[in-house]
């Protein structure tokens, strides 16, 4: 999957992809390339669902085969009083 229509210049879109790996903020990044805030959020949005697409593929191949579970047992009831009366 990659990102097929954009009315960004490329050079915007290699500035947004650095800002996006820089962890820099879509608001930040659009008031540093004089763009409107939701286009640079709509494009990290599309970012975000390739890098998802992607992972999903990964995914799929690391996770094939049996799985198998412990016996192990999370939660079950605090011992005491809680809350204001406690």
């Amino acid at each position: 999957m990659k990102i097929t229509h954009c009315k960004l210049k490329k050079s915007i879109q290699r500035r947004l992809l650095e800002f996006f790996v820089a962890e820099v903020t879509a608001r930040t990044a659009a008031d540093l390339l004089g763009i409107q805030a939701n286009t640079a959020a709509l494009f990290y949005h599309k970012i975000r669902q390739v890098i998802d697409y992607h992972l999903s593929l990964e995914a799929d191949a690391i996770f094939e085969g049996k799985i198998e579970l412990d016996e192990s047992y999370f939660g079950g009831h605090r011992k005491g009083k809680r809350g204001r009366g406690a």
